[in-house]
């Protein structure tokens, strides 16, 4: 059986690992768009790609620099073609994902809900699980229905940080959450 990962291990042609303050991220990008951003220890972090490290990739340029400004509190929403390799299912929730505005969060059922399928909660954290680009399609803005945060394939810390960032209000569950971690 092919999996996304084996799919996107093919398709990527170029790749780059960034520095970042949560830590090194792997770029990976297709001829049509960025299909990866994985942080060093990620859950899902594919196997090595065949795709060439590529210095001066503009597209992978210019995904550093918006990262870079992200991180640097100056920039709210990337401006970044995607090629995102799943499921229909899976790039229906990842372009949920993408509309959800920074400093603010969604449920898991509201994500379900939005793509027509109210009853898939368990198959929409599933597919948030599995979102192959982290930050710029904003998994970590994903919450339980009881404002817990249920968890990120880039670790929980991560996740605090990024909503931190984004000057998302956390409340005492939340960090109750985190020391259990």
């Amino acid at each position: 059986m092919t999996t996304s990962t084996d799919i996107l291990r093919t398709a990527c042609s170029a790749q780059t690992v960034i520095a970042t303050p949560l830590g090194p991220l792997l770029l990976a990008r297709t001829p049509s768009g960025l299909a990866g951003a994985w942080f060093e220890g990620q859950r899902h972090h594919p196997p090595q790609f065949d795709a060439p490290h590529v210095a001066g990739d503009p597209l992978l340029e210019r995904v550093a620099d918006q990262l870079e400004r992200y991180f640097a509190g100056s920039l709210q929403a990337f401006d970044i073609p995607f090629d995102l390799q799943g499921t229909a299912f899976q790039r229906a929730v990842w372009r949920a994902l993408l509309e959800i505005g920074a400093g603010t969060t969604k449920t898991y059922g509201d994500i379900a809900r939005e793509i027509g399928q109210p009853v898939a909660v368990r198959a929409v954290g599933a597919a948030v699980g599995r979102n192959p680009v982290s930050i710029l399609v904003p998994c970590h803005r994903v919450i339980g229905s009881d404002g817990s945060l249920t968890g990120y394939a880039g670790g929980i810390d991560r996740k605090v940080a990024l909503l931190r960032l984004e000057s998302v209000r956390l409340g005492p569950s939340v960090l109750r959450m985190r020391a259990v971690h």
